[in-house]
């Protein structure tokens, strides 16, 4: 069969299979990521039926499709409601570094991998992944909820820190001196910093600048833009996740709405590839001699991801329900912890597999915690005899109807999330 026939006969397979998969995943009431990534599985590398001529189409796409699922996440918010969620929220930052990448770290010295493996594991146990968190809260309609900009928080700091750890990590493998990662460092911290003040002091005319009444050519200014600024980001160590992120905060009023509603469809199909391909590059046949390990140190970190959301949260003033619903939506782990091992794997080989095994566990199981920890703690409660009452309403305080919470402009849903 000729390359480009193949090609268009496996993605249209793939994305009718994933079109299928998601209506199946919408009538049971479930989050399609867990579905799409043992369908990227079947179909992978070791798999059922393996799909090469696609293999490099996919790996473009999953890499958009993560760069769009934080371009609308930044989107929703401001760059005023970023920094003011930065001073609020660190403290919440330095409980989630110790409570997650403290696991990491320990599991790899109890291995016997060294500082090195140590670091590179503590990053991987320590990221929670944005672009199934951001799936995940879109599928379930909690964009307006109280406790969502807590999450996006938490998630904020995680990914800026990202500018600092992932230099200083690539500097340790590759045995650069002090000098050297001082200047990787540097640089990194550089570009995310001129990057916020642009947000900040010249958003409104970035805004002007990308607006335009004709939606080809928004889509096209916004995208290009995008993409643009996320390579840059990638090649002067700051993540293309993150330079992405920083457009949406940049950019506000119409023109964030109507590239919202713009991007949105193409945010959608760009993810559920994203979740397939991290499916095809996992080989099933190296997961189950790390199954054992990699699935305590899940538990462990889902358990240490609740109490980071809880604990920020309640900082937050939110109540109990929100506390719960914060804690299991920051569970999953993804895109980063795969960069982080991708990283570490010529040095240590070993940390490969089990953070694959490690990441596949959190993806799954992450969009269940999001949908089910908070009516689990309640199921708890009420079997003990401390029942809180009736779950919240839509119409209650502190939980924004997800019609409202699509259409409202970031000022709007910043106030009503307060």
């Amino acid at each position: 069969m000729h390359d480009t026939t193949a090609l268009l006969v496996e993605l249209g397979s793939v994305i009718l299979g994933l079109g299928i998969i998601g209506r199946f995943a919408g009538r049971v009431g479930l989050s399609p990521i867990p579905l799409y990534l043992l369908a990227g599985l079947a179909f992978g590398e070791g798999g059922l039926l393996p799909l090469g001529a696609s293999e490099e189409f996919t790996a473009v796409g999953a890499e958009i499709g993560v760069i769009l699922l934080l371009l609308l996440l930044g989107l929703e918010y401001s760059a005023s409601e970023l920094v003011t969620s930065l001073k609020t929220q660190y403290p919440s930052g330095a409980v989630d570094f110790v409570l997650n990448a403290t696991p990491g770290a320990v599991a790899a010295l109890l291995l016997g991998w060294g500082p090195v493996g140590a670091v590179a594991l503590a990053g991987v146990t320590w990221i929670s992944s944005s672009g199934v968190i951001a799936k995940v809260l879109a599928d379930l309609g909690r964009l307006g909820n109280r406790e969502t900009p807590v999450i996006l928080g938490v998630l904020v700091i995680e990914d800026l820190s990202m500018a600092v750890y992932l230099p200083l990590l690539t500097a340790m493998l590759a045995g650069v001196g002090f000098a050297g990662g001082s200047i990787a460092l540097l640089i990194a911290l550089g570009t995310v910093g001129f990057v916020l003040y642009l947000a900040l002091r010249h958003g409104r005319l970035i805004s002007r600048a990308v607006s335009s009444d004709n939606p080809e050519m928004l889509l096209l200014v916004v995208l290009g833009l995008t993409v643009l600024v996320a390579g840059v980001a990638q090649q002067l160590q700051v993540s293309a996740a993150v330079g992405a992120f920083l457009v949406g905060i940049a950019l506000s009023g119409e023109v964030a709405e109507g590239a919202r509603k713009l991007l949105t469809p193409l945010r959608d199909l760009f993810a559920a590839v994203f979740f397939v391909f991290f499916g095809l590059s996992t080989d099933p046949a190296e997961i189950p001699p790390v199954l054992l390990p990699a699935a305590l140190l899940a538990v462990v970190t889902v358990f240490t991801k609740i109490a980071t959301g809880w604990y920020a949260a309640r900082r937050a003033g939110i109540g109990s329900r929100g506390r719960w619903r914060a804690g299991g939506t920051l569970v999953a782990r993804g895109e980063f912890s795969i960069v982080i091992a991708g990283l570490a794997v010529a040095t240590e080989p070993r940390i490969g597999p089990i953070a694959t095994a490690y990441v596949l566990i959190l993806v799954i199981v992450g969009p269940l915690t999001a949908r089910w920890t908070q009516p689990a703690v309640e199921l708890i409660r009420k079997w003990r005899g401390k029942g809180d009452g009736p779950a919240a309403t839509p119409g209650e305080p502190g939980v924004v109807p997800a019609a409202r919470a699509a259409a409202a402009p970031k000022e709007e849903l910043a106030t009503s999330a307060d």
